[in-house]
């Protein structure tokens, strides 16, 4: 069978052409796409649907009522379809202002984790810094106080030495002055010991002269 466009197809049956489209729309009239991607009914589809108008036949004139009604549903489709554009015109706005604000927030996100990052590896950095400061501060603690017992060890060592020093002058001084003490009883007692022995030696002098 012929295939029509929706024109013809409300020439064949009698009815108008929103009423051929609307059926299309709603599914009630199946169609096809030619390679210009129009839609076409098969005239079998259309007799199915509407039935056929005898071709040949007068053409009675369609009344005014018809006509402003026709008219009345032309225009009420054109608002219709200006009404849905301006929706979608909306939604597409809608859509963009949303697609910004989200690539705002990923950028925000993207900056907040950075800048936590930062923060996370500057404390870890400065907590690391503390525990080698404490390490240090802990270890020049320990040298300070191996040097001070060190130096506490050298210097009673050097007091012992001290005072066995002390105690050997002592002990040298004490030595020295018995000896002394020794030499000079024995100076003193020559000169005793000299004088007891002149008197002897004169009666040994005057007995000799005697004999």
């Amino acid at each position: 069978m012929a295939k029509v466009g929706a024109q013809r197809a409300a020439e064949l049956t009698g009815k108008s052409k929103s009423t051929i489209q609307r059926a299309m729309n709603s599914g009630k009239l199946s169609y096809e796409l030619d390679a210009n991607n129009r839609r076409i009914i098969d005239v079998s589809e259309l007799d199915r649907v509407f039935g056929l108008e005898k071709q040949g036949a007068p053409k009675t004139e369609a009344p005014a009522s018809t006509t402003v009604e026709t008219e009345l549903q032309r225009a009420s489709e054109m608002i219709e379809m200006e009404r849905m554009k301006m929706k979608v015109k909306m939604l597409e706005d809608q859509i963009h202002v949303l697609e910004e604000r989200l690539e705002d927030m990923t950028g925000q996100r993207d900056m907040w984790q950075k800048q936590a990052q930062q923060v996370l590896l500057t404390s870890q950095y400065s907590q690391q810094q503390a525990e080698e400061l404490k390490a240090e501060l802990k270890e020049r603690d320990e040298r300070a106080r191996a040097n001070r017992q060190k130096m506490m060890e050298e210097r009673m060592k050097r007091m012992q030495g001290q005072n066995q020093n002390a105690a050997q002058d002592k002990e040298t001084s004490k030595n020295f002055h018995g000896l002394w003490q020794r030499i000079k009883g024995n100076k003193d007692k020559e000169p005793a010991a000299s004088g007891a022995s002149a008197p002897a030696q004169q009666k040994q002098s005057d007995a000799t002269k005697a004999a």
